[in-house]
């Protein structure tokens, strides 16, 4: 199973790197074989990247055709698809089985959006002086059709939980 990452495309602050390091660590313990997908290799994304890589995940990386330049790390599988960066975006949403976001700005927001309306469940690190924080005051379901969850969660460990447990209801083995 895939879970897509949406982060932050700027230097992070040490607190929200910390919140991502106990997300995938816990993600690991709990989901050991899934695989990640990421839509570049710097900001949040490149520490998400490096740490998954660390703790043993394969990881996918769609970066956008204006970053397709980007020296990346030899272990990631990297698909130069030749999207923009709002293109990108939505391969990165229909990739997803899963999307966490955790923290960003407008084109996570637009990674959100996308995952909920391909009917993927989305699962939001909440309480990160980010963004993406604006959807702790979003409904559960952004319409009446209720494609997907929108979930938001204040502690990386537990996100890591509830993306686990969501993958286990999706028919998820590990």
């Amino acid at each position: 199973m895939y879970v897509g990452v949406a982060a932050y495309s700027e230097e992070p602050g040490k607190q929200l790197v910390e919140k991502s390091y106990l997300f995938l660590g816990e993600l690991r313990s709990r989901c050991c074989d899934v695989r990640l997908v990421v839509g570049g290799y710097w900001g949040l994304m490149r520490y998400v990247v490096d740490k998954a890589l660390d703790l043993g995940f394969t990881v996918v990386i769609l970066p956008p055709v204006e970053r397709e330049h980007v020296g990346f790390p030899e272990r990631a599988i990297v698909i130069r698809t030749g999207l923009t960066f709002r293109a990108r975006s939505v391969s990165l949403a229909r990739t997803s089985d899963v999307l966490v976001v955790l923290g960003g700005g407008a084109g996570s927001l637009q990674e959100l959006v996308t995952a909920h309306v391909e009917g993927k469940p989305v699962y939001v690190l909440v309480g990160t002086g980010y963004p993406t924080d604006v959807v702790e005051t979003w409904p559960e379901y952004l319409d009446d059709r209720m494609l997907a969850p929108l979930k938001k969660v204040r502690d990386p460990v537990e996100l890591a939980r509830q993306v686990c447990d969501e993958l286990r209801r999706r028919g998820y083995q590990g």
